[in-house]
């Protein structure tokens, strides 16, 4: 039998061990030493950012972009439904009300043609999930964000280094945010990170990430006085945790090259499957750049799908299918609601299969596709 391919394997570089010994040696492991610093530096150089600070997770920069929106009980936040759980619960923990809009059938993302309508007086912000890294229609979201006076946030979990008609994800709202855990394509094992674009609204961030105080400020010297000022938690991840993002970050084009060299591969694998209408491909508009972080196909029903992932795994192929739309969950209906059908978001997910991808799959990728593509030839013979 042919060695298990499993869905995911974290990258290693060679580096996490030296930089994490660098820690320990220098004494501080504690939040904001050199490693983090290094890492929020990149993060700001990369992307053309003004400000970049590292979290203990996504969820975490989330949540702090919730608190930075100035979220209240009541408030309305508008999102797609096809999303991990921290997207909503970030505003939820505020008292907010996620209000779930359909997404686009090419792209899974967030359709921006039904966001102004899901408007109301209460709505404070929009929440943008870019799916797979491939950006969701930014400029569109924008203007009507500018028009209403709304707030936009980048849920990037999955974007690192992936681009919109040139420009960076990360970049392309008020705030958004990164995540680096260990299924991301650079990975610290938990780990985030919070890009915003204001002044104000990094000194704030400061304050909210460090419990509520001004230590910051402190440490600075701009106050001689270190005392609680306002609401906040511990959103800081320690040197640990900068070490090992800072052996991935170091590595990250090289990462995601390799990814992209198996996201590539599959895609070209797929193309007759998908003239036969076997399966369905990625769609990736033209003015986005995505980073290989999910290659997905999506297959005529939901039955096909779910029966798909148990013939792989007899196959020794890891395969997934992915989030479970939020509407429709039990705290999904208890504490958001929808606006408008959501037809699309109903319909397609239900359909996705993940297949394995990781940097350094190799043939992996080859025996994965295999693998698909003849339990879709056995399937229709079956038919």
């Amino acid at each position: 039998m042919s060695a298990f391919v499993p869905f995911n394997r974290a990258p290693a570089t060679g580096r996490e061990l030296e930089l994490i010994a660098e820690a320990l040696t220098a004494r501080h492991m504690a939040a904001d030493g050199q490693h983090s610093r290094w890492c929020q530096s990149w993060l700001k150089e990369k992307l053309s950012a003004p400000h970049a600070l590292l979290t203990t997770s996504c969820t975490s920069a989330l949540e702090l972009a919730a608190l930075l929106c100035g979220i209240e009980p009541g408030d309305e936040v508008i999102m797609p439904s096809f999303t991990f759980v921290s997207t909503a619960n970030a505003v939820v923990m505020r008292g907010g009300v996620p209000v779930f809009v359909d997404i686009r059938p090419d792209t899974l993302n967030i359709d921006e043609t039904l966001i102004e309508a899901a408007i109301t007086e209460r709505t404070k912000a929009i929440y943008v999930v870019h799916y797979a890294a491939v950006c969701a229609e930014m400029d569109a979201i924008n203007r009507i964000a500018r028009k209403h006076g709304l707030l936009v946030v980048e849920d990037a979990a999955q974007a690192l280094l992936a681009t919109y008609k040139g420009r960076p994800a990360g970049t392309l709202a008020d705030m958004a945010c990164f995540s680096f855990h260990e299924t991301k394509n650079i990975v610290s094992g938990e780990g985030g990170a919070l890009i915003m674009s204001t002044d104000d609204q990094y000194a704030r961030s400061r304050v909210h990430g460090e419990k509520g105080t001004n230590r910051t400020a402190f440490m600075l010297g701009q106050v001689d006085k270190y005392t609680w000022v306002d609401k906040g938690a511990s959103f800081l991840p320690s040197e640990i945790t900068a070490a090992v993002l800072r052996a991935q970050l170091e590595a990250a084009e090289e990462i995601i090259a390799d990814r992209l060299h198996s996201w590539n591969f599959y895609h070209e694998a797929f193309a007759a499957a998908e003239q036969e209408g076997l399966l369905q491909r990625p769609k990736v508009p033209g003015e986005c750049v995505h980073n290989g972080h999910i290659y997905y196909v999506l297959l005529p029903s939901n039955e096909q799908r779910n029966a798909m992932i148990g013939e792989l795994k007899k196959r020794n192929i890891g395969s997934a299918f992915h989030y479970i739309p939020l509407h429709s969950s039990p705290a999904g209906q208890r504490f958001g609601r929808s606006h408008g059908s959501m037809e699309v978001t109903d319909a397609l997910p239900a359909r996705l299969l993940r297949l394995p991808l990781w940097c350094g799959m190799g043939s992996a990728a080859e025996a994965a596709a295999d693998a698909l593509l003849q339990e879709l030839g056995a399937g229709r013979r079956a038919a």
